[in-house]
C-alpha cells in the first residue's frame, strides 16, 4: 500500500537538492560525542547536534535560505511570521540575499529574538499575543502588498531546508538508533522524518503546555491546542502543520511532553555540563531525558538536537 506519506513532495532527492541549494549560505553545524553518564543519566551513548551554532541562532535558517532561493521574489520582497527563530532567519537571509522583508512577531518574543530581526535590517511588526495573531498580520500584509509569503513550517520548501539537518546528521552519525527532536509547528521534526523515513526512531518532544503534535496524533489530525509554555516563542503555535503530519503519522514513534521545569533543568544542564547556552525551546528535547520521559534501553546509541539559542541568559537564575 503507497501511504500518504510517501506521496509527500518533502523527499530525500528533494532534500539532497534543496542541501545542494543552500550549502553556501548555511554552516554544517557541529556534533558532540559524550555520554548519558556525563548529564547524570544512566551510560549510553549520546550525540548532540548543535543547531544552535547556526547562522541566526537556530536551525530556522536552513528552511528561510531553502525559501528565499526558490521561485521569484517580488518587488515588494518576503514576510513572515514567527514566534521569533523563524523571524530571525528570515531577515538573516533576506538580508543576504538583498531582499525586503518584514517580519511579523507577537509581544510574547522574546527580546533577544526582536533585537536579532532588527539587527538583520528587516521592518519588525510586534503585535498580538501569540503565533496566530502574527501569522493574520503576516497573511493580510501580503495580500496587501504582494510580498511573498515565507511560512515558518506549513511550506514543502521550508520542510526540505529544514530536512537537510537530517541529512547532516546522519552523515555525522550514521550510528544513531534514536533522535529526540523538540516540536513546534512541526517542520523540522517533518523534514528530518523525511529523510530518515523509518530508518531509525525519532521521538518528538513537547512542552506539556503546548502538545500540539501530541493532540494533532490522538486526533488523527492537526488540531488547535493550548499555547502556554516557557517555550511558547519556538514551540506553541496552534496547530502543527498539514505537510508534515502524514510525515509524523508514518515515521514518528511517539511523542513525549514535559514540564517547563524540566526544560528549565536542561537549559542549566547543558550549560553547566558543556557550557552550551540555549534558549527554552533549544534545550527541550534534552528534557525529555532528563525527566525519564524517553529512557534508552542498553546499549542504545541517542541523538539529541539542540535547536536554537537566541536568548540573553546565560547564568540562569537558580
Amino acid at each position: 500500500m503507497v501511504t500518504t506519506a510517501a506521496l509527500s513532495p518533502i523527499t530525500p532527492e528533494a532534500i539532497r537538492d534543496a542541501r545542494a541549494r543552500i550549502a553556501p549560505r548555511i554552516r554544517r553545524t557541529p556534533v558532540v560525542e559524550i555520554t548519558g553518564a556525563e548529564l547524570g543519566l544512566s551510560d549510553f551513548p549520546l550525540t548532540l547536534k548543535l543547531e544552535c551554532l547556526q547562522h541566526s541562532g537556530s536551525f530556522k535558517a536552513r528552511g528561510a535560505f531553502a525559501g528565499l532561493t526558490t521561485g521569484d521574489v517580488p518587488a515588494a520582497g518576503v514576510a513572515a511570521a514567527s514566534g521569533g527563530n523563524h523571524g530571525a532567519a528570515v531577515a538573516y537571509a533576506a538580508h543576504a540575499l538583498g531582499i525586503p522583508a518584514r517580519i511579523f512577531v507577537p509581544t510574547i518574543s522574546s527580546k533577544a529574538k526582536i533585537e536579532r530581526i532588527r539587527a538583520y535590517g528587516a521592518d519588525i511588526v510586534v503585535e498580538g499575543d501569540r503565533y496566530a495573531d502574527s501569522l493574520a498580520l503576516c497573511e493580510a500584509w501580503c495580500a496587501a502588498t504582494g510580498a511573498r509569503a515565507i511560512h515558518a513550517y506549513d511550506q514543502p520548501s521550508t520542510l526540505l531546508g529544514q530536512g537537510t539537518l537530517g541529512l547532516e546528521l546522519d552523515e555525522q552519525a550514521p550510528g544513531l538508533d534514536t533522535l529526540l527532536v523538540a516540536v513546534g509547528g512541526g517542520g523540522l521534526i517533518g523534514g528530518i522524518a523525511a529523510w530518515y523515513r523509518g530508518r531509525i526512531r525519532i521521538i518528538g518532544v513537547e512542552p506539556q503546555g503546548a502538545p500540539s503534535l501530541a493532540m494533532a496524533l490522538e486526533a488523527g489530525r492537526p488540531v488547535d491546542a493550548p499555547q502556554g509554555s516557557i517555550a511558547a516563542d519556538s514551540l506553541a503555535p496552534l496547530q502543527v502543520g498539514q505537510l508534515m503530519f502524514p510525515l509524523a503519522k508514518a515515521y514518528i514513534e511517539r511523542v513525549v511532553l514535559v514540564a517547563d521545569d524540566t526544560i528549565r533543568r536542561a537549559q542549566i544542564c547543558l550549560w553547566d555540563k558543556l557550557r552550551i547556552v540555549t534558549e527554552p525551546g533549544g534545550a527541550t528535547a534534552l528534557a525529555a531525558l532528563l525527566c525519564g520521559g524517553y529512557q534508552p534501553a542498553a546499549g542504545e546509541r541517542v541523538g539529541v538536537l539542540v535547536c536554537g539559542a537566541n536568548t540573553t541568559a546565560v547564568d540562569f537564575d537558580r
